[in-house]
């Protein structure tokens, strides 16, 4: 691809009115992609859609990083001419959505590939992401266009071993598409509780409560979601929950179920000191596991950390609603 394709592909990809900068400490404009597209910064992923990855690399060897770390040639590298501080792009053949109507799983694996990169290429975790040196101006940045194809999730999941969630990862500490996943995850787990309370406020009162719970969310990262996100989860859960609040019952109920099994096995004898603390280990390990769940851990993970077999984990988990 030579550059006057690249830039009819890359001007035609850009959200009708992307975010756009002059340089770190000056004000951040929205502006047509007309005008947009002269400007140093840019924001090259239109709202709730990732197009393109991108990994901010903040060494005067960045440029190598990518090959030292035996990952794929990029789509792009735009490089800081006077210090060699670089953004490194790998475009998706299939874009994720992150938000509104957003599938769980392949923006999960997103973001797991996302940090699994990040990390191996020593590139900024904190980066927000929004803004990106414009591959487009080759007046403050050394662009070297590297590989025309766009990349499917797989391919690139194969250079990496997928970190979902470090382990010792605080909440407060999730970056990039990682926050996506838990707003999602802790918001609908609050939802599907609360919902059986709610039905009588009608929709407009349960949005507005969802989104509250978001917002509270978004204030646990360092590095906060754009409002425009939070406010996309939380419709997305709020239209889903109370569309399918039945279900949401119905596993109520089923818990309900449980315990009622639980008190008949007690009447039956199995109440003994031995038993009570085995059902209070149980019950510990369980909200573990959603808790370890909740902050992205899969179960192979989780089991491991739990020391119990990955059956127990899939078992204990089965009563989550996937949206």
């Amino acid at each position: 691809m030579n550059n006057i394709q690249f830039l009819e592909v890359f001007y035609k990809n850009l959200a009708p009115k992307p975010y756009c900068s002059y340089g770190k400490g000056t004000a951040t404009f929205i502006r047509s992609k007309h005008h947009a597209i002269k400007f140093p910064l840019i924001q090259v992923n239109p709202p709730h859609i990732v197009r393109y990855l991108i990994f901010d690399i903040d060494m005067p060897d960045a440029y190598l990083h990518f090959s030292d770390a035996q990952l794929p040639v990029p789509t792009w590298i735009a490089k800081n001419k006077e210090n060699g501080h670089c953004h490194i792009c790998y475009e998706l053949k299939i874009p994720v959505c992150k938000t509104e109507n957003a599938r769980l799983k392949p923006l999960a694996y997103l973001a797991a590939i996302e940090h699994s990169y990040a990390n191996k290429l020593g590139a900024d975790l904190e980066y927000a992401g929004l803004l990106t040196k414009n591959p487009i101006d080759r007046k403050n940045w050394e662009v070297t266009l590297l590989n025309p194809r766009p990349f499917e999730l797989d391919e690139l999941a194969d250079y990496v071993d997928l970190d979902y969630q470090p382990k010792k990862m605080t909440k407060n500490e999730i970056s990039g598409l990682g926050r996506n996943c838990a707003m999602f995850d802790s918001v609908r787990f609050w939802a599907y509780k609360e919902i059986g309370g709610s039905i009588d406020m009608g929709y407009k009162s349960w949005h507005s409560k969802v989104l509250n719970t978001a917002q509270s969310v978004n204030h646990t990262f360092l590095q906060p979601l754009p409002h425009s996100e939070v406010k996309a989860t939380a419709a997305s859960v709020a239209k889903w929950v109370w569309r399918n609040h039945h279900s949401a019952e119905f596993q109520a109920k089923f818990s309900e179920k449980q315990a009622n099994r639980a008190k008949i096995g007690n009447t039956k004898g199995s109440n003994s000191k031995g038993g009570k603390a085995r059902s209070l280990n149980y019950a510990d390990s369980r909200q573990m596991a959603l808790k370890l769940h909740i902050e992205g851990m899969n179960n192979t993970q989780i089991a491991a950390k739990l020391n119990v077999s990955r059956k127990s984990i899939t078992r204990w988990l089965t009563g989550k609603i996937v949206i």
